[in-house]
């Protein structure tokens, strides 16, 4: 009798200085790209990466002012940021692939879809923990600071015990508000990928029923879901969305954009444009 050897994991990888694939996979899966929330960094979504293979594979971007990239400067403006990261990807991009991002990343995610040419564009863009772009301010809320935003995020008490690791997590949180400050949103043209707005049930950042208001942004399919979880849904410590993601590129893979919009676990409304 023969039998099949265990495949070895993949050892993780970078490719240049924006991306990092944390399991990769040898074959050539639907792929995924993520965008980290302010002041996180791509190592968030390893885990997120190794519970959706080999369904998926995860490339995550490395933002600079950060981690291994902490001495490269932060683009000088939003727009800047988006046209940089929409060069890096664009040698990647091809076969079936969708974007993920949540708070800050979910807008870096959607305003980087509509900056690359059509041929180019993802077929999803998945916005978690994030009002629609037209409701972003170049303020947090209430005045909130990056201190108050790393513990919101529920960041706080993993680097509040090593004050090296707490001033790096500030700069890297500050250094994103600093450019989300210069973002000024431009209502046309609208994405015309399919879009997925998600948020947790337990997100002190976010009034869940505002993330309808994606539905808006797009004149591709459109779903939403809320799902256990608070501001952050994926980090260093958390697994993120992992069912709903399968579920959502799942659905995508088995039938045509064009004839099934966007799955919706959680049963809210979806509309599909004609």
């Amino acid at each position: 009798m023969i039998t099949q050897e265990p495949q070895k994991r993949q050892r993780p990888r970078t490719e240049g200085d924006w991306l990092f694939v944390p399991a990769p996979q040898p074959h050539r899966p639907y792929r995924l790209f993520c965008f980290p929330h302010a002041g996180g960094d791509a190592p968030a979504y390893t885990r997120l990466a190794h519970s959706l293979a080999p369904f998926a594979e995860v490339w995550a971007l490395r933002m600079p002012a950060r981690g291994g990239r902490r001495r490269d400067p932060m683009p000088a403006s939003f727009d800047l940021l988006v046209a940089t990261v929409a060069e890096e990807l664009r040698p990647h991009l091809g076969g079936d692939f969708g974007f993920y991002g949540q708070s800050f990343g979910a807008l870096l995610a959607y305003e980087v879809a509509r900056a690359l040419p059509k041929e180019l564009r993802p077929g999803l863009v998945v916005a978690a923990s994030a009002q629609p772009p037209s409701a972003w301010t170049g303020e947090l809320p209430q005045g909130l600071g990056a201190a108050d935003l790393l513990h919101l995020t529920g960041m706080g008490e993993l680097v509040d015990a090593d004050p090296e690791l707490r001033d790096m997590a500030l700069a890297a949180v500050q250094s994103d508000l600093d450019v989300k400050r210069t973002y000024r949103h431009r209502p046309s043209p609208l994405l015309d990928s399919d879009l997925y707005a998600v948020a947790g049930d337990g997100d002190p950042m976010l009034d869940a029923q505002r993330i309808a208001g994606w539905a808006e942004h797009t004149s591709g399919g459109f779903g939403l879901s809320v799902v256990p979880g608070g501001h952050l849904l994926a980090a260093v410590d958390r697994r993120g969305p992992v069912e709903l993601l399968t579920s959502v590129i799942g659905s995508r893979s088995a039938a045509p954009a064009a004839e099934s919009p966007v799955e919706n676990p959680s049963h809210q409304p979806v509309r599909e444009h004609q």
